[in-house]
């Protein structure tokens, strides 16, 4: 069983007892987080299509940790006049443990 569900802008296939990296999110780590915005679930045979969402559904998950993600090195230059920028970023994620997906 597994579902698409829209988390903070960006759409993610989860299955039960399996992790997923997101953008930071606002709870603490150890907290209930519930996803209602499910576009799809599939179980066995059947499948559930939202237009846009699956009514009633919800997925519920747990917040285990807030991560940094690799770094990610912007380097920018311009041939011959001397021009070199090298700045690196290294996003927020949040590790959420899906527990639970419910029509």
């Amino acid at each position: 069983m597994y579902a698409i569900v829209e988390i903070a802008g960006q759409q993610f296939k989860v299955e039960k007892d399996k992790f997923i990296y997101t953008h930071r999110l606002d709870q603490e780590a150890g907290q209930e987080v519930t996803f209602d915005q499910v576009k799809l679930i599939e179980d066995g045979d059947d499948v559930s299509v939202g237009a846009p969402n699956v009514a009633g559904a919800s997925v519920k998950g747990k917040v285990l940790d807030h991560v940094k993600g690799d770094k990610v090195i912007v380097f920018k230059k311009k041939r011959r006049k001397g021009y070199k920028v090298r700045n690196g970023h290294r996003q927020l994620f949040s590790k959420v443990l899906i527990e639970d997906i419910s029509k």
